[in-house]
């Protein structure tokens, strides 16, 4: 029994020494979002961690397994849409994703459940999450999209 005890704390001890790359890539506020205050108050509260250049590191991103977890969870997020390369995304493809964005804020499927057991104050209310919703329509509609451009897409 000591040895298997033995065997997994060693292994805890070793895996520690496997850390991703959290750095934040430079943030050109040419390309990054800008939208009414009340929008960026909400998206970097509840959004920004994951899908931006603008990541808040917490004390746990040095504690694997944790921090792959975390890491992956980042690199997935902004590859699905990343608020800080906002401009340089194509219309078709940013189209898509704000549908997408609007359909898994409504469904409480983001901010993901994992990040608010640590992030309390990343939980949607009603009001925020009605904010979202407006400035998602909006964009769309900027784009030249409509409401459920998501079946266009066949998604």
């Amino acid at each position: 029994m000591k040895l298997v005890m033995y065997f997994v704390i060693g292994i805890a001890i070793v895996i520690q020494f496997i850390q991703p790359d959290f750095k934040n890539p430079a943030v050109d506020e040419k390309v990054a979002l800008n939208s009414d205050p009340h929008v960026m108050s909400v998206l970097k509260t509840s959004c920004y961690d994951c899908h931006s250049s603008e990541t808040k590191y917490p004390w746990y991103q040095n504690v694997a397994p944790v921090s792959w977890v975390m890491s992956d969870h980042i690199v997935r997020g902004r590859k699905a849409l990343d608020f800080s390369n906002w401009a340089n995304i194509d219309a078709k493809v940013k189209l898509e994703r704000l549908e997408r964005a609007k359909q898994m804020v409504n469904n409480e499927m983001m901010p993901k459940h994992e990040y608010l057991l640590m992030h309390k104050n990343a939980v949607l209310n009603a009001k925020e999450k009605q904010t979202l919703e407006q400035f998602f329509d909006s964009q769309i509609k900027e784009l030249g999209g409509t409401p459920n451009t998501l079946k266009a897409f066949n998604i």
